[in-house]
């Protein structure tokens, strides 16, 4: 087993020889550590979503600074979120090589040179390539990590330790705006996102914060969260072993070829050993082979490990109920994007700027969107209450607000639904639970890579989308009854979930009647 195994929580052992041994609960799960954990993934929500909740701010500097239309300035928005969520599946590649923590670190240099670079930008299509691309992968490269570890490390408390770290979008979106909003005005938008980069190297510090467990640590926590599932009936827990019942990693392949790989290791170390009475120049030779050789091989282990879990034989998409929700995700993002892009438009149309200078729409959304996350995540954690009803009643809610949010023309009306806007959005931090939950915590880390793909595409097309609405019909309304009406669309698919979920067993036993 290697290191970046242990850092995403893969392991194909016989956990079944672990159960059979009394384990005593190790610190670092729940507790200890765990907390530093959602410290980080705090601080990347705020350094990294909450900047991107921001962008409204940044989205007027730049109309006005190059004259190009609202649908292509956004673009540059939306590129940003939406490639920081695409990539989500290609990291998860780097983590199974490199780990959470070597990634995040070289996301977080990667993100702060995109705000550097975007300050000197001369149009918007260098914006394309700087803001949107660049930062955006960064963005993508911390994010993930951040997600991925608090799972890790909370098995009793994972909808609450989720809702905690992900308040920091909230937090981030107020801050930042407040803070984007101060900088654009004392030293224009250059400067501003000069500073923004310079800030943004803290993520650096957030990825150091990201320790792996040890493959001890990982097999106790099986060992709880199997004997805990057992005694909790969910709505969703047939699913969690649809994965298994697809067909699991084979052991046997994976056994010949680590074999065979030590064996090429084992053969280099005893040339080495053999020729230390050589010269010094063909021993250094020696080390750069066999650091060459271990690098090759934990290349291999993890492309292998990643190719497996999106198309071999346990691939992700053959669970069905995986497949309704990745639809769902599709749809999903855009309707809680649109409004932070182009709220402040909205505002200036409808003359309500003293009001919101007072406090902004987007900063009501953002602050009952800390709240909405903690509350979600504590009743999602009560035992008579299940995660995926409060999933389906917060997506009824926020799309409900979504089609009303065009009617409203007075800044209380507009008040009053941007703070439901928020409260129902926190469901965001339900979305690891029920990830995990639908696969298993063996397959987090590229089953949400996943879902946060198609959030990505979501946000990628959303904005600009509106943008090009307003550009054709001078109003917005129609972008939301648009993006309200696909998010139902989205939600439909949520509904015929347990449809799903019954057929797949008899299928199962129809299966295993033919063999």
């Amino acid at each position: 087993m290697y290191a970046s195994r242990e850092d995403i929580g893969y392991d194909f052992g016989d956990d079944s020889k672990v159960g059979s041994k009394p384990i005593k609960p190790n610190p670092n799960i729940d507790g200890g550590w765990a907390w530093m954990i959602v410290l980080s993934s705090f601080l990347v929500h705020i350094l990294i979503m909450g900047s991107q909740m921001a962008l409204g701010i940044l989205n007027m500097e730049w109309l006005e600074e190059f004259n190009q239309s609202r649908g292509l300035t956004a673009w540059v928005s939306s590129l940003s979120m939406g490639i920081t969520l695409i990539v989500g599946p290609f990291i998860g590649l780097f983590i199974s090589m490199c780990g959470c923590r070597t990634t995040a670190i070289i996301g977080g240099i990667l993100n702060a040179l995109g705000w550097i670079l975007s300050a000197h930008a001369s149009n918007v299509h260098y914006l394309f390539l700087t803001f949107g691309v660049t930062a955006g992968i960064g963005s993508g490269m911390v994010y993930l990590p951040a997600v991925v570890m608090v799972g890790q490390y909370f098995q009793k408390r994972r909808a609450l330790a989720q809702g905690l770290s992900t308040t920091g979008t909230g937090f981030g979106a107020f801050l930042m705006t407040a803070l984007l909003k101060y900088l654009c005005t004392e030293f224009g938008w250059r400067n501003a996102m000069f500073i923004q980069g310079a800030i943004s190297l803290n993520l650096c510090v957030c990825g150091a914060l990201m320790r792996p467990l040890s493959p001890k640590d990982l097999r106790e926590k099986y060992v709880v969260r199997s004997d805990s599932e057992e005694n909790r009936a969910k709505a969703l827990s047939h699913s969690a072993e649809t994965i298994k019942s697809n067909g699991v990693l084979s052991e046997e392949p994976e056994k010949k070829e680590e074999a065979a790989n030590e064996e090429v290791l084992g053969s280099v170390q005893h040339i080495e050993i053999g020729g230390k009475s050589g010269s010094g120049r063909s021993m250094y030779g020696l080390r750069i082979l066999k650091t060459v050789s271990q690098l090759t091989v934990t290349v291999r282990k993890g492309f292998a490990l990643w190719y497996s879990s999106y198309f071999g034989a346990a691939s992700l998409f053959t669970n069905r109920v995986f497949v309704a929700f990745i639809i769902w995700a599709l749809f999903a993002y855009s309707s809680f994007v649109i409004p932070f892009i182009h709220l402040p438009e909205i505002v200036k149309q409808y003359n309500l700027s003293r009001q919101d200078n007072v406090f902004p729409l987007t900063s009501i959304i953002a602050i009952v969107h800390i709240f909405g996350k903690v509350i979600l995540g504590i009743i999602s954690d009560l035992p008579c209450i299940s995660t995926w009803n409060v999933f389906l009643m917060a997506n009824f809610t926020l799309v409900t607000c979504i089609l009303t949010l065009p009617l409203m023309q007075t800044y209380v009306g507009l008040a009053v639904v941007c703070a439901l806007i928020g409260f129902s959005s926190g469901y965001f931090s339900l979305m690891p639970v029920v990830t995990e939950d639908l696969v298993g915590t063996k397959h987090l880390a590229n089953a949400y890579g996943i879902i946060i793909c198609a959030n990505g595409i979501s946000a990628l097309f959303g904005p600009p989308f509106a943008g090009w609405i307003y550009d054709i019909t001078q109003k917005y309304d129609f972008s939301f009854y648009i993006a309200g009406l696909l998010y139902m669309v989205g939600i439909i698919f949520l509904l015929i979930q347990p449809c799903i979920q019954k057929k797949q067993p008899r299928e199962k036993s129809t299966e295993e009647a033919q063999v």
